[in-house]
């Protein structure tokens, strides 16, 4: 009544048994987690620099880079210059992007016990924490 399954199934259901595609560990996962945490707030630090140059937006951007490429083994993350676009970016909207993905950056370094990573994150939050509270300070006074 039923024809018999002729191929091999594509879930491997035995114990024991190997499969055919590659799988990742928790720290392999970790990594590539954080590395993209960090490459999208090197992305945003870069847009805040080009709003605003400044020397700690240079030496932040430096670390990212730095620990974006460990975190990759050795690649170094694509940096595209920022040009203008239709209109002009919202330095908070800006730094409220940036404290947001500090703080996930942050949470996936501590998961992972990346010490480096973890203060780096940190840092970088309480930056842009600074400067969101600066520019709620001016847009109050003014």
């Amino acid at each position: 009544m039923y024809e018999p399954i002729r191929t091999k199934s594509v879930h491997s259901t035995m114990a024991g048994a190997t499969s055919d595609f590659p799988h990742r560990s928790r720290e392999e996962e970790l990594d590539i987690q954080l590395a993209g945490h960090l490459a999208a707030l090197l992305a945003v630090t870069d847009e805040l620099r080009a709003l605003a140059p400044s020397a700690d937006l240079d030496a932040a951007a430096e670390r990212l880079a730095g620990q974006v490429a460990r975190l990759r083994g050795g690649r170094t993350p694509a940096r595209a210059a920022v040009t203008a676009k239709g209109g002009e970016p919202c330095p908070a909207a800006l730094h409220r992007r940036a404290h947001a993905l500090a703080g996930r950056a942050l949470v996936v370094a501590a998961s992972r016990a990346d010490t480096a990573a973890a203060i780096l994150a940190a840092e970088r939050m309480d930056a842009h924490a600074a400067a969101l509270a600066g520019e709620r300070e001016l847009s109050a006074a003014g």
